[in-house]
């Protein structure tokens, strides 16, 4: 698995958001709903982002409920 920046994971009915990406930890932002991006800041290892994403699905890009949105205001 490749860990990027911006990356967003679904978790329940949680979304993990990537923030900084750094060599030895990993700062991200839980949230509700990705597309208000309101939501809390966390800094761990990536050894225990890793095992935080356990049973996590990675979010495409076209996946995202604010894509769906602006797919549906577009037609």
């Amino acid at each position: 698995m490749t860990l990027e920046q911006g990356q967003i994971w679904k978790k329940g009915d949680e979304y993990l958001r990537i923030v900084e990406w750094a060599r030895l930890s990993i700062e991200y932002k839980v949230m509700k709903d990705p597309a208000t991006k309101e939501g809390t800041m966390h800094r761990v290892s990536k050894k225990e982002f890793c095992r935080l994403l356990k049973g996590a699905v990675l979010l495409l890009p076209e996946k995202l409920p604010e894509a769906e949105v602006s797919l549906e205001t577009a037609v």
